[in-house]
């Protein structure tokens, strides 16, 4: 039975596009699952519209294409959501590359935990960057979890996972558009998920590779990054009201700021490859501390259109 679908939102990555989507077409053992394989391009443009049409003729399955014109990821994983009526959604982003058993795999951990969704693992990829810098990068863009398939307690991203749409995509538009610019439209999802009693999945073998483009492969862009996932838990529990938990929080980043902040110094004046590490549990200390609205900062969206169109 064809019921799953698997979503690719895209922003003007051509050929990153193309390779995702490819893996999609070689995956294994899933040949009478995937209803359709849909695509999101969300450029003003339309300029994934061509990298499609080369593809379809190789495609094993239905590929859609779909125009989201306004730049923001919520806005594209909505566009997506929208474009088919499967009862399973995968999401599969436009810099990662899935492994032959990817969806195969998926589908046996939810089946086995009957978990509302599923999470993979992803191996990080940074070619191109400094060799001192490569490790850390490669850890920040990779995904690592339990050894072994089963139920978990925290979600993670979005990106290499799958939903059961009728418990974890509810509505029209299941993915806050507040989110648009700034991320952390999946954090929304699954922390609303998880107060009605939804359980969240880990699938050991659902390998994924993600390819950090070079305008992300940057100390700059992952402790920016470091600092919007450090102002997570505080902005969570000011959104309930948890005004004890939220002075916790920014007491427990005081403390990480002061602490890592510390030792990032002294591998700095030491030149040592670990410097980075620490940086980036200093900015997650620090976004504790600062995690009011407006002081956000934006990775998606016009913003990273504005980005790409820097980068070239």
């Amino acid at each position: 039975m064809a019921d799953v679908a698997v979503i690719v939102p895209t922003l003007r990555r051509p050929e990153s596009l193309e390779r995702a989507v490819r893996s999609i077409f070689a995956q294994a053992g899933v040949a009478d699952r995937i209803s359709a394989i849909v695509v999101v391009d969300n450029d003003p443009t339309g300029s994934a519209a061509a990298t499609v049409e080369g593809l379809r003729k190789d495609a094993p399955w239905p590929l859609v294409y779909r125009h989201a014109p306004n730049p923001g990821v919520a806005t594209a994983r909505n566009a997506g959501v929208a474009s088919t009526d499967a009862p399973l959604i995968a999401f599969l982003d436009d810099d990662e590359v899935a492994s032959s058993r990817w969806l195969a795999a998926l589908l046996e951990a939810r089946e086995s935990t009957g978990a509302d969704v599923v999470f993979g693992p992803i191996a990080g990829r940074a070619p191109g960057s400094p060799p001192w810098l490569r490790p850390y990068l490669e850890r920040f863009f990779g995904r690592a979890g339990p050894p072994t398939t089963g139920l978990i307690a925290q979600p993670f991203g979005c990106g290499n996972s799958l939903m059961v749409r009728r418990t974890a995509l509810p509505g029209d538009a299941p993915f806050s558009i507040a989110s648009d610019h700034v991320g952390g439209e999946d954090d929304v999802l699954f922390a609303a998920l998880e107060r009605r009693g939804g359980r969240f999945g880990w699938a050991a073998d659902a390998w994924v590779e993600e390819y950090a483009p070079p305008h992300r492969a940057t100390l700059r862009y992952t402790l920016a990054r470091a600092f919007a996932y450090g102002q997570g838990p505080s902005q969570t529990a000011a959104d309930a009201r948890n005004w004890p938990a939220v002075l916790r929080w920014m007491a427990i980043g005081a403390g990480q700021a002061m602490v890592w902040g510390v030792l990032a110094a002294g591998l700095t004046l030491a030149q040592s490859p670990r410097r980075a590490e620490f940086y980036d549990r200093t900015a997650r200390g620090i976004g504790k501390l600062f995690w009011m609205k407006g002081l956000e900062p934006r990775f998606y969206g016009a913003r990273e259109l504005a980005r790409l169109e820097r980068a070239g």
